[in-house]
């Protein structure tokens, strides 16, 4: 009978060894460690965001517990006074670099997006992770808040986080967005709190196209209107020059201004592209899909643990928060490996019911089709 190691453990195959390892040795800081290494903090706080452990005595409690299968995970006994003076005094940029190569290999095997046309499509967006002023004096956001800054692009080619990055809770969008190195022929869906006339300056002369949406004071001319098809809900379709007083001697480029009206909501949209090659409807529903980013954030912040924090240091909530990152990506590469059209959410769940229980991983989340009744069986039993 073949052996097959519990679900954890071949979840945790899926990241060469020697890789993590190098990067381990890159992402050291002071003496040798002894007690606890840096692979055994991933799996301990890996093991933590899958099954919801909400303290460092409870991790401590529930790793232990499995002593017949730590050898297979490559970790030794752990102490939570050891896991925590790690997560204080290790560098967090470990599993910043991990996720950067885990995303690589989600690109090599995500589906394609929805629409037609082939350049790479991604929506850019952060939100606030919430903590405790008290326990995290360090995260002002203002006055009575205490906050970290989640930021995303988010490839849509399978909805995974493609870029992301951590900041303080008071830190603006704007110069963040611009970090990100989208590669050349992206379409970028921005919301207007991205809105920076020279960012998008320099998104058209580097060939990366954005959609977003332009504010009700923004100061433009028209210069060429076209044709539209009302049925569609498209209301205007010009090509405009902004005419701001700070823009008068920047040499701004041309944009494209398309009006949309919602059928189902009566709302009106006007969105803001430097794309003229898609039709207006496409501009329209490229912007509709950046709902995406905001089903991911409450995707994360439901299933995984970035809000009950097993450390009250920016390295502890960092280090944490980006394995929750890893953990996600790790999720949608299972997913788009396993061609069952489930959710991340649904393979946490069956995950969560069967982490150290030795079943093949790529049959629990892949399963067969029940065989069809056979008719004339089910007859004899209803006979009887």
């Amino acid at each position: 009978m073949a052996h097959t190691n519990t679900v954890l453990a071949q979840l945790l195959k899926l990241i060469p060894r020697h890789e993590f390892q190098t990067l381990s040795n890159q992402h050291h800081h002071g003496q040798k460690l002894r007690k606890v290494s840096r692979w055994d903090q991933l799996v301990s706080l890996f093991m933590a965001q899958l099954t919801g452990r909400q303290s460092l005595r409870d991790i401590e409690a529930n790793m232990n517990a499995q002593s017949d299968h730590r050898y297979h995970l490559g970790v030794g006994r752990i102490a939570k006074t050891s896991l925590a003076r790690v997560n204080e005094k290790q560098p967090y940029t470990l599993y910043e670099a991990l996720f950067g190569k885990l995303v690589k290999r989600c690109q090599g095997v995500s589906p394609k997006h929805k629409f037609r046309f082939k350049n790479p499509l991604f929506s850019l967006d952060s939100s606030l992770i919430d903590l405790s002023l008290s326990l995290f004096p360090w995260s002002d956001h203002n006055r009575h808040r205490g906050a970290v800054k989640l930021h995303i692009g988010l490839d849509h080619r399978g909805h995974f986080p493609a870029f992301a990055t951590l900041t303080e809770g008071r830190c603006h969008d704007v110069p963040v967005g611009r970090a990100f190195d989208f590669p050349k022929g992206s379409i970028v869906i921005i919301d207007k709190g991205y809105t920076d006339y020279n960012w998008y300056k320099l998104l058209t002369e580097i060939e990366i196209f954005f959609v977003t949406r332009q504010r009700t004071n923004a100061l433009y001319r028209v210069v060429e209107r076209h044709p539209v098809k009302r049925g569609q809900g498209l209301t205007s379709d010009q090509v405009i020059e902004l005419t701001g007083n700070q823009l008068k001697n920047k040499s701004m480029p041309k944009l494209r201004r398309v009006g949309y009206r919602d059928p189902e909501t009566g709302k009106h949209y006007v969105f803001l592209t430097n794309h003229f090659g898609l039709a207006a409807k496409t501009i329209a529903d490229v912007y509709r899909d950046r709902w995406q980013v905001e089903l991911f954030f409450k995707a994360i912040k439901q299933n995984l643990k970035i809000h009950a924090f097993v450390g009250n240091s920016p390295n502890a909530v960092l280090t944490q928060s980006w394995i929750a990152l890893f953990a996600y990506l790790l999720l949608s590469f299972l997913k788009f490996q396993s061609k069952t059209g489930w959710t991340e959410q649904r393979i946490l769940r069956l995950l969560q019911a069967n982490l150290f229980s030795k079943k093949d991983l790529m049959t629990l989340i892949s399963p067969s089709p029940p065989e069809p009744a056979n008719p004339a069986t089910q007859f004899r039993l209803w006979a009887c």
